[in-house]
């Protein structure tokens, strides 16, 4: 079974924001995971879905679309999720 879209497609969607592209935003797994699950909580705390969603849809899938379309943000120092826009 295949997870779509892979932590490869993530980190490049994600890296593709950095304003200097030598400097990636996220640099492991273990940094989109993190603010996966940071935005997934935020969405179980009551916060709006950023993208368009499906009845019964699970909020980690709910934020692994916003990361990928680049809903939500991750800051480049600490590589956490940008809720203070």
């Amino acid at each position: 079974m295949l997870i779509r879209p892979s932590y490869k497609e993530m980190m490049e969607v994600v890296n593709k924001a950095s304003e200097d592209d030598t400097t990636p935003i996220v640099s492991s797994r273990y940094s989109i995971v993190m603010a996966t699950a940071k935005r997934a909580r935020q969405i179980v705390d009551g916060d709006v879905p950023l993208v368009k969603t499906t009845e019964g849809e699970k909020p980690l899938s709910i934020a692994v679309d916003e990361i990928y379309q680049g809903k939500v943000h991750i800051l480049p120092n600490d590589e956490t999720y940008d809720d203070e826009g």
